[in-house]
């Protein structure tokens, strides 16, 4: 498992799974354990107990992290990021489709982000778009070749469905000579003729002859 080796201010949603560096900024840290544990794990239906760890998770700069922890960490006891257990179930349960697009951005700027199945689909199908090799995309989600390859050709699928179904016409490679070239282009190419100019009012009219258009 892969950790962040910074401790400086943590940028709220960008940590990895096993990064709690983020602990040392909370509001929570240095109690005594024992105080800890009696402040947010509390019976369930101690409301004011519930109310006071609440209080306390408000005024917390790191709150939304400590709940990131408890989610990705499957911790379903006690009081994290200033809601109960039944108030994060269902984030626990909708925790695989969550998507964020800060957090893919930030995978792709090098952070160790620890991506639901959601977060790495669209990771997937960018690592595509912007023509990434099946051994970068191992590298970058910790898979195999082969996996890696899989998931590209799946993208690649992807977007040849989506194309199909919209419409969309796939590029063809113009051969050479099969092009047809516009007018312009081609009386403008051409090459200029050594005879000269023949107008139609040049010729010689008979003097019997109607000046005008004949009727």
């Amino acid at each position: 498992m892969r950790h962040i080796t910074t401790h400086t201010s943590p940028t709220s949603g960008l940590r990895g799974i096993g990064d709690t560096s983020w602990h040392t900024h909370s509001v929570c840290h240095g109690m005594n354990p024992e105080d800890a544990d009696a402040t947010f794990f509390p019976l369930p239906r101690d409301y004011e107990a519930i109310a006071e760890a609440k209080e306390l998770c408000g005024l917390c700069p790191v709150r939304r992290d400590c709940l990131n922890y408890a989610l990705e960490n499957t911790l379903k006891e006690g009081i994290w990021g200033g809601l109960t257990e039944a108030e994060r179930r269902p984030w626990h349960d909708g925790l695989p489709q969550r998507l964020d697009y800060g957090r893919v951005i930030a995978f792709f700027n090098g952070r160790d982000v620890h991506l639901t199945g959601a977060e790495r689909q669209v990771v997937i199908d960018h690592a595509y778009v912007r023509g990434w090799r099946p051994d970068r995309l191992a590298a970058a989600l910790q898979i195999s070749h082969k996996h890696a390859r899989d998931l590209l050709r799946q993208a690649a699928n992807k977007v040849f469905d989506r194309d199909r179904t919209l419409g969309v016409p796939r590029r063809k490679n113009k051969k050479k000579g099969t092009q047809t070239a516009p007018p312009t282009s081609r009386s403008a190419s051409a090459k200029p003729s050594t005879k000269p100019p023949t107008c139609p009012s040049a010729k010689p009219t008979s003097a019997h002859a109607s000046p005008g258009k004949a009727a």
